[in-house]
């Protein structure tokens, strides 16, 4: 054995970390002293941070005009519960992407399958449910003559909905892909003939079906439904006239006791004509200021008090 080996065997290698200021856990660091004042201060601050925020939410959200400009279409609903936890779980997302799954095994059911085995595409009850009116807007440029307002049915779903979220199956056309599935009982065409006029807006990634699959939080909402396409005499928005629309009444709602309406809007800097978000800032401003007024009379007592016992 060599004196190398020997001095190993004596003194074997350590497990402690290098004596350096990193793994010695010794670098300098910063830790701020939070007194009263830089509490109580801070607190005041996001208050009047808030309620700040919150005005200029509620005035840009009250100035959205309701014609001009770029033009979005909503539908909405009143009274339909898309938060319903079994409405909610009712869809297989390993469908939506496009592969090749058992869907009888899914949260789909009573959507999955027909009686004679035939699977349902899509599957589950918030596809079987999709809002399917059909809605055009007609300007009437004089009394007797009427022209149809152009609007685009595609580039109205999130780009991660649409990239990502959804694909279509892989076959050399979309109609030998959806070969051997069957349409939701309440739909009146295929999954690929939603849109006849464009082809590459059919299946999962219909800008229509993908909006209706994000569900709402609550019962009333509104959905993204068309944009305004800003050629000829609508490049500047919707001229000043008489307008008309044309609805296939195809979606009840009397049967859940709702209500369903049409929204013709433009768009501000923190989005559409929702008041949601300025109130929602609004009111956290209101509790942290009156957080902040509180902790500061307890605090101006305590102290007070302790004067007092000092002297």
């Amino acid at each position: 054995m060599t004196s190398k080996s020997r001095e190993d065997a004596q003194h074997p290698p350590s497990r402690c970390p290098d004596n350096s200021a990193f793994k010695q856990q010794k670098l300098s660091a910063w830790q701020p002293e939070l007194t009263p004042a830089s509490v109580l201060s801070g607190f005041i601050l996001i208050g009047v941070f808030c309620l700040t925020m919150g005005v200029c939410l509620i005035l840009s959200a009250r100035s959205v005009k309701e014609v001009q400009g770029d033009v979005f279409m909503y539908y909405g609903l009143q009274n339909f519960y898309q938060n319903h936890r079994r409405y909610v779980m009712s869809r297989s997302n390993a469908q939506l992407l496009g592969r090749n799954t058992d869907i009888r095994n899914s949260n789909c059911a009573p959507f999955s399958t027909y009686r004679n085995g035939t699977p349902m595409a899509p599957c589950g009850a918030i596809a079987n449910s999709m809002f399917n009116d059909t809605i055009s807007l007609f300007y009437y440029t004089n009394l007797s003559t009427a022209i149809q307002v152009p609007l685009l049915k595609t580039g109205n779903s999130w780009w991660t909905d649409k990239y990502v979220k959804f694909h279509n199956p892989t076959s050399h056309n979309l109609t030998s892909a959806f070969a051997g599935t069957a349409r939701p009982p309440y739909w009146q065409k295929p999954a690929y003939l939603l849109d006849e006029e464009n082809e590459r807006n059919n299946g999962y990634i219909n800008d229509d079906f993908i909006i209706w699959m994000r569900v709402s939080a609550f019962h009333t909402f509104r959905n993204l439904h068309r944009r305004l396409s800003r050629t000829k005499q609508f490049a500047d928005g919707l001229p000043a006239g008489n307008y008309t629309f044309r609805i296939f009444y195809n979606f009840p709602v009397s049967r859940f006791k709702g209500k369903k309406y049409l929204i013709l809007s433009t768009v501000v800097w923190c989005g559409g004509s929702s008041l949601f978000l300025g109130i929602a800032y609004m009111v956290s401003g209101a509790v942290v200021m009156l957080a902040g007024f509180i902790i500061t009379a307890i605090h101006l007592k305590l102290k007070k008090r302790k004067t007092y016992f000092q002297r």
